[in-house]
């Protein structure tokens, strides 16, 4: 069949101050009728505390992204620390979020709320409610900055200090070169239900808490990145680093080519313990943590048991891994065999995707 020549595209022109004007003129052509598929945000939205941007917050540039956007989106974000919550609903995939220097220290996404904190309307706000940063969306992707929870786990008004920086429920999510920072329960990477996969790949991160700080049912990838060690509020040293919650069937989490370290006490971590969150016996956590450096603070026996379920009845193992708190393999302690870790590597998570 002959093909007909298409007249090349009008490059649009101008200043990024004119976006809330097309983005407006967007919202006109939906409230007319024309089709979703023509209310296409601006390509790039820059966020800048001094005003010189289209916006001064991260969650007014995500609020001027059109509903089911068809194509990617660049919320590019100037330095300085943005104290705020932000959340990219599941309708709002294609977002691209990126500081613009290049170092993940200069542009920090903040807030404090905690699963105790008490919410306006009443009632609290829950482990996952507290993220500071909240990914509801598919095909996220956050580059060159941070995202911090500072609740003061000293505030003894509050009980629930499970304190969440940043949570993902989406799949073929890339984090790339960012801070997650936090005490307990720091980074939830999970998935819009047990039913579906989380897919994320999270690479060059800084990873920062103590209890169950990286968490969730994701098929996640943490490689080349520092997973920091943190002491508790009172000074003390003890801890859990994984706490999955995968479902049945699927991968949890590999953390690979990594270095796991901290200012705590020798002995006083544990790589990780199942998360049957809900008491639900179906579900099958699975961590791996492989070609990775563990420092002394790593227990001699790294696994160990949470809410009655016994972590040797779910997956968990290492292989090769490198330091003072690595060690030999024993019934407490599971290592993969060469020909059992062909198939525990990076591409096997990702299942035919490519961050």
């Amino acid at each position: 069949m002959p093909t007909t020549a298409r007249r090349p595209r009008r490059r649009l022109t101008g200043p990024l101050v004119s976006a809330p004007l097309a983005l407006a003129t967007g919202a006109a052509l939906i409230a007319a009728g024309a089709p979703a598929a023509q209310a296409k945000a601006a390509a790039t939205i820059v966020v800048a505390k001094d005003g010189s941007g289209n916006y001064t917050s991260v969650q007014a540039a995500v609020n001027a992204v059109p509903a089911n956007n068809p194509s990617a989106v660049t919320i590019s974000v100037k330095p300085g620390m943005y104290r705020e919550t932000v959340k990219i609903p599941s309708n709002k995939p294609h977002i691209r979020l990126v500081g613009t220097t290049g170092s993940k220290n200069d542009v920090t996404i903040v807030y404090n709320n905690a699963s105790g904190t008490p919410k306006p309307g009443g009632g609290t706000y829950g482990t996952s409610g507290s993220a500071t940063f909240a990914v509801e969306a598919d095909d996220f992707q956050a580059r060159n900055l941070q995202f911090v929870n500072d609740f003061n786990e000293a505030d003894s008004s509050i009980t629930a200090k499970q304190a969440v920086a940043l949570r993902t429920a989406g799949d073929k999510i890339v984090l790339d070169n960012i801070g997650a920072l936090g005490d307990q329960d720091t980074l939830l990477l999970d998935s819009a239900s047990k039913d579906k996969v989380g897919r994320v790949y999270v690479n060059n991160a800084w990873i920062q808490g103590n209890v169950d700080f990286i968490f969730g049912r994701a098929s996640a990838v943490i490689t080349k990145s520092t997973i920091r060690l943190v002491k508790r509020y009172d000074g003390s040293s003890a801890g859990y680093v994984a706490a999955p919650s995968t479902a049945a069937g699927k991968h949890g989490f590999l953390i690979i080519n990594s270095n796991i370290t901290g200012d705590v006490s020798d002995r006083s971590h544990y790589l990780g313990r199942p998360w049957h969150a809900g008491g639900d016996a179906s579900l099958d956590p699975q961590a791996v943590v492989r070609n990775t450096s563990l420092s002394a603070a790593i227990r001699t026996t790294p696994w160990t048991d949470m809410s009655g379920f016994s972590w040797k009845d779910d997956r968990f193992a290492e292989y090769r891994n490198t330091g003072a708190g690595s060690g030999p393999a024993s019934t407490d302690r599971p290592q993969l065999s060469d020909s059992q870790a062909a198939d525990y590597e990076i591409a096997d998570w990702l299942a035919g995707w490519t961050p």
